[in-house]
């Protein structure tokens, strides 16, 4: 449920949960948020415990990687599933929530105010996404010849949907297009010096930074039914794409009615939600966000959506073709992002 942006924060009823019992419950959930998926892992999000038991999350401008993100549309997806990551946490907790989104029109950066109202009991599928947190890797390789079941994406669908989004498969009359879509944007990308100057700052990043896309995890360039964005240009790229192909991966679109704040907001939590519950349905996922960066590639996307919807994010969906391991993601501390009030 999205509640609108003028609604007023709840106050946290302290007969029903104490204080410090919630601030300890919202700590443990801005760190498990941390695992959320974000534009070149930047992790653009902070947090704030205040007093009353009141959780808020800000964009940290900071963070915004402004030559593929001039409108801070792809920091407000990463925001939006750092925000359900830690919506997740707490309900698995034991704990009932109000969110207000955007409750300070004069602040655009205040993104949310997250109160406590009540304990509940998790059900098996909060869980189920929550145990998936930590297994959820970006695979950038290229998966097998397996088809998604249409049961599985089905499921799928109705994830996105009940946060607020939707998600639109690409048909296989469509590849082509998403295919040049996705090329021509990684083209005129290269070709802009802000935009290498960006890539080279978030994939090479200072010792003990723990953030970016560190050249292990980059995918040596090979032919893929759509390409994936070149992590390492110097070529020291840590894994082989593989022999899979990507023949049985399912393209999905994941977009809104709009591109304002509240709605670019839900999307991201509707992208952590399908992420979450596609690793629990055995699936390997890797978002893909070049074709939504420019902005003709992004009207060649809202053609594939019959002009009904704003694209937000292309997710790539299959099963992997090489079971061995992905390098350990780097995260930040805690510390870096949670700040107390008294």
């Amino acid at each position: 449920m999205i509640i609108k942006p003028s609604a007023v924060p709840a106050v946290a009823d302290e007969s029903v949960v104490p204080a410090a019992e919630a601030r300890a419950a919202f700590e443990a959930a801005a760190a498990y948020a941390l695992l959320a998926p974000s534009v070149f892992n930047t992790q653009p999000w902070r947090w704030r415990i205040g007093p009353g038991a009141v959780l808020t999350l800000r964009a940290d401008r900071a963070r915004q990687v402004r030559s593929v993100d001039p409108d801070r549309r792809l920091l407000l997806v990463s925001c939006g599933a750092a925000l359900h990551h830690a919506r997740l946490a707490l309900a698995v907790a034991g704990y009932r929530t109000e969110v207000v989104r955007l409750p300070d029109a004069t602040d655009p950066d205040l993104l949310a105010v997250v109160t406590v109202t009540g304990r509940q009991e998790p059900d098996p599928e909060q869980r189920r996404q929550h145990g998936a947190g930590e297994r959820r890797r970006t695979d950038r390789r290229a998966f097998d010849e397996r088809s998604v079941p249409e049961a599985t994406l089905r499921r799928l669908r109705e994830v996105v949907e009940a946060e607020g989004a939707y998600l639109h498969l690409v048909r296989d009359d469509q590849m082509p297009m998403l295919s040049v879509a996705t090329a021509n944007a990684a083209a005129a990308e290269l070709d802009d010096p802000a935009y290498r100057a960006d890539l080279r700052r978030w994939t090479n990043r200072p010792p003990g930074s723990r953030d970016g896309v560190p050249p292990a995890s980059a995918v040596r360039p090979a032919l893929r039914r759509v390409p994936l964005r070149e992590h390492a240009l110097d070529g020291t790229a840590g894994l082989e794409a593989g022999d899979g192909m990507d023949r049985g991966a399912t393209y999905a679109i994941l977009f809104g009615r709009g591109d304002g704040p509240g709605e670019l907001l839900a999307g991201g939590e509707a992208l952590s939600a399908l992420l979450l519950h596609a690793v629990v349905e055995g699936l390997a996922t890797a978002p893909l966000t070049d074709p939504i960066e420019l902005e003709w590639p992004r009207w060649l996307l809202r053609n594939l959506l019959a002009d009904i919807g704003e694209p937000y994010v292309v997710v790539r969906l299959g099963f992997v073709a090489d079971p061995r391991p992905l390098p350990q993601v780097p995260r930040r501390d805690a510390t870096e992002v949670i700040e107390f009030a008294d």
